[in-house]
């Protein structure tokens, strides 16, 4: 049934429902839901050639951009027939019949739901079992200037060369890149994650200081991870075109090679991107004739030898104790609220706060039961021993499993 303030859109055929089409979603450049909507209609073509045919997890911000978003996997019912589905089966012994998009109408669809990013696995629908693309994520911790993170997307591109497979760069929407690597469906997930996890010991060696391939975050320093583990069965990552949940609206966008040193990820918004689409086209629209193979990546992980894994405590729940000097400071269910903590801590020990690295405070976004929480660490590593605050009470304490 039809809301009083509702709109109804034709794409391509295809009656698409718009609930509340004049509501603001970002209010820094005044874009409407509508707006969002249009403009995913105008870089259809790119967005589907990202997310299209693929399981997509929807991550709904129906609060708004500085609300934290809850994570479906299960299709809503009653979805239109232009919506296909898959069904997923996690590691964890669930299932989950998920949202598969196909064509413009699909986009329209999933935005009006509160999706503003897309976010679809590394799988088409007709093979769940087969990834078909390669995710190289480079996560910059803080500190890391822009020129650094270009410096080490050479470096992969460099090594995916030597092992016969092309990379397709875009930025992140945030502060980091994505390089996308299409690949034949002839390998399972375990394979694909070794691949790409060889490929970051690779960059690693060739690149010291600049990238790291250690998992653990706080002992990763002033350089750019390359996030291997985004190749892992169930993750997922925010696709081409893609709009993130920052003020300016800004869109994880395809570039070329010859543009990563010239352009900046906060050039590319809703407002700057049609344009551009219009005006140049996808940068990425040879993506799919360009399939490679794993061999020379898991040979180079057989010369590599197993990964070094990291040591482990004599804690009584079992659990990995750092070999870093870390105390924790929040467990909170907001960002905000995360921050407002390390503030409050800062106030409490300023003389200790100056002296910590920008990379020695660890925000983290965890993944809860279907939303996001926060956890506020401290790696008190350039602080002076015996000037080293114990571990205290948490300033906030969220249960992210607590029902």
């Amino acid at each position: 049934m039809s809301g009083k303030g509702d709109a109804h859109l034709d794409v391509d055929g295809h009656d698409v429902r718009i609930s509340h089409p004049d509501k603001i979603v970002f209010p820094e450049p005044g874009l409407t839901k509508l707006d969002l909507i249009e403009y995913y209609l105008a870089v259809a073509d790119g967005a589907l050639r990202g997310a299209g045919g693929r399981p997509l997890v929807l991550k709904r911000f129906v609060k708004g951009i500085d609300a934290e978003p809850f994570f479906q996997k299960r299709v809503p019912e009653n979805h239109p027939p232009f919506i296909d589905t898959a069904t997923l089966r996690y590691a964890s012994g669930t299932s989950a019949e998920e949202t598969v998009i196909r064509d413009a109408a699909g986009l329209a669809w999933v935005v009006n739901l509160g999706c503003l990013d897309l976010n679809p696995h590394p799988v088409r629908a007709e093979d769940l079992d087969h990834p078909d693309e390669l995710r190289v994520d480079l996560d910059p911790m803080p500190g890391v200037e822009w020129a650094q993170i270009v410096d080490v997307a050479f470096v992969v591109r460099d090594v995916l060369a030597d092992h016969g497979l092309t990379g397709w760069p875009k930025t992140s929407g945030s502060r980091g890149i994505h390089i996308l690597v299409r690949i034949r469906p002839d390998w399972e997930f375990r394979d694909v994650r070794l691949a790409a996890e060889s490929l970051a010991r690779e960059v690693e060696a060739r690149a010291p200081g600049l990238a790291t391939a250690r998992w653990w975050k706080e002992e990763r320093g002033e350089s750019v991870f390359v996030d291997f583990n985004q190749n892992a069965k169930d993750r997922t990552v925010a696709s081409a075109y893609a709009v993130r949940a920052l003020p300016d609206a800004r869109v994880s966008t395809p570039l070329g090679w010859d543009e990563l040193r010239t352009r900046r990820p906060d050039e590319f918004t809703v407002l700057t991107v049609p344009q551009r689409f219009a005006e140049d086209g996808d940068a990425h629209a040879g993506i799919d004739d360009d399939a490679g193979s794993l061999h020379g990546l898991l040979r180079l992980a057989e010369q590599l030898g197993p990964a070094e894994k990291p040591p482990r405590g004599a804690s009584a729940d079992g659990r990995r104790a750092s070999t870093m000097p870390l105390i924790e400071i929040a467990r909170t269910r907001t960002k905000p609220e995360a921050e407002d903590a390390l503030a409050q801590w800062r106030a409490a020990h300023a003389d200790v706060a100056a002296l910590l690295h920008p990379a020695d405070v660890l925000v983290d976004g965890m993944r809860g039961a279907s939303s996001l929480w926060y956890r506020v660490r401290v790696n008190l590593q350039h602080v002076p021993e015996a000037e080293r605050p114990a571990q205290g009470p948490l300033l906030a304490d969220y249960d992210p499993w607590a029902r």
